[in-house]
């Protein structure tokens, strides 16, 4: 009996932890992923949290394991997606921080892609509920799609934009330096 209990011990131990984890704060993570006909692999997954309040699960999706933002950047397709996982988020906070986030992730320089922006903001005017789930994929071909709770709402097509969305979580001066270091899988 000791020697089955080392033995299953040894082994959990030895499980990389993507085998191992695939929850994160009461959130069900997939393993992969099927948009566009391209499957995607969790990368990696953490929480976006303020004042000790966990508000969203954020995971990375890729075709294959990445652990550099220039990575994801290059990459042809890459997903994020966010699991509300509070009440407090509400469509106008979502809007307010995903603004905060482009202003950081181009330095400032939002002109560019403002149009695109304004576009995007259109699909968190709806409520937002705890167990919503936003999925945005970013596709150097076809640009970024979104979907809430699984059907895509619509489709922005430019780099520039799928760049700085990316960098929203990605970036030099992400939403969470914690939350871009689990969705890197470190």
């Amino acid at each position: 009996m000791k020697f089955v209990s080392r033995l299953a011990l040894t082994t959990a131990l030895l499980l990389p932890l993507s085998l191992q984890a695939k929850e994160v704060s009461g959130v069900q993570l997939e393993d992969s992923v099927t948009l566009n006909e391209q499957t995607l692999v969790l990368n990696g997954a953490g929480v976006r949290s303020k004042f000790f309040i966990d508000l969203y699960v954020g995971s990375l999706y890729v075709p294959n394991t990445i652990d550099t933002t220039a990575a994801v950047l290059s990459a042809e397709n890459a997903a994020v997606r966010l699991n509300i996982t509070s009440g407090m988020i509400t469509a106008e906070k979502m809007a307010d921080a995903i603004n905060e986030g482009f202003d950081d992730a181009t330095d400032g320089n939002t002109a560019p892609i403002q149009n695109q922006i304004d576009q995007f903001m259109g699909l968190f005017s709806d409520e937002i509920i705890e167990g919503d789930q936003f999925t945005l994929l970013a596709s150097k071909a076809l640009g970024v799609t979104a979907f809430k709770n699984g059907t895509a709402q619509a489709t922005i097509t430019s780099e520039p934009f799928r760049q700085a969305l990316l960098n929203i979580w990605l970036g030099d001066a992400p939403a969470q330096k914690s939350l871009k270091k689990a969705m890197l899988g470190k």
